[in-house]
């Protein structure tokens, strides 16, 4: 298996896939390579790099608590928080960080309290039939937590990104998994033990792969546990300290086609 995060990784600063990256996607399944996009993403964003790579197969989005197919468009496996545990943990990070707005993203769709700024598009234009999606609802916390969420994000964008999620984690340490892939104070946080790692360790299960049958690529804190847990793993140029320490070598730089050069020379 070839695991890979999309942006800042796999795709080029720009957002796009190179002609080469998708040759090369293509010339790994050809070979029997189980290749997987890693993402925080919601599954509404990984149509997108499907449509950009050609690439069908799976994918794990929002950062491990999904699993999702890209040939179908069909969700194979989920895991989410309960409204019980939303509500304790917006709960203590409000008591904690004033400032802070949520937001969350459920298997239907994204919803926002009143001043949650968006910091890129919440929505692709359509969705993978070409129907435009409903505008994503504005409401008060209390409206947004009433449904289960596989990512709740928490925003302050006063708090330094890495001491942000160090108090997070110490705030929310059994309760649920915190993050981070932002330059700015935004946690991501997912139910306990959910993480690009136990995403990708479910789906090598469903093949038959073991961990050191894995090859895994990132750049943020949130690849940190797949690159552990990978038998081998690689942090692109430019990568936060957090995943260069993490993975066992540096890379070249996304704007140069790292993962496909590494892919080749895997091939």
């Amino acid at each position: 298996m070839v695991a890979t995060d999309l942006d800042g990784t796999l795709l080029r600063s720009d957002g796009t896939v190179s002609e080469r990256t998708r040759r090369v996607l293509h010339a790994a399944t050809d070979a029997g390579l189980l290749v997987v996009f890693v993402s925080g993403r919601p599954t509404r964003w990984l149509d997108d790099v499907r449509e950009q790579t050609g690439h069908v197969g799976v994918a794990v989005g929002a950062n491990g608590a999904v699993v999702y197919d890209l040939a179908t468009g069909r969700t194979l496996s989920a895991h989410t928080m309960d409204t019980e545990v939303l509500a304790v943990v917006t709960g203590r990070i409000r008591v904690a960080f004033p400032a802070v707005q949520f937001a969350v993203e459920r298997l239907d769709g994204f919803g926002a309290e009143p001043g949650y700024a968006h910091d890129w598009a919440i929505n692709p234009r359509t969705d993978r039939h070409g129907r435009p999606l409903p505008t994503p609802p504005v409401a008060e916390l209390s409206q947004l937590i009433t449904a289960p969420a596989v990512k709740l994000l928490a925003k302050d964008r006063a708090a330094d990104a890495d001491e942000f999620l160090a108090r997070g984690e110490r705030l929310l340490a059994g309760l649920a998994t915190v993050t981070h892939s932002s330059a700015f104070g935004l946690l991501e946080i997912a139910a306990p033990e959910v993480s690009k790692a136990s995403g990708l360790a479910e789906l090598a299960d469903r093949h038959g792969i073991s961990a050191a049958e894995v090859v895994a690529i990132g750049d943020m804190p949130n690849d940190v546990p797949m690159l552990r847990w990978a038998g081998r793993s690689y942090a692109v140029a430019g990568a936060h300290p957090f995943a260069r320490a993490a993975a066992d070598e540096v890379i070249g730089a996304n704007d140069e086609d790292a993962v496909a050069a590494l892919i080749e020379t895997l091939l």
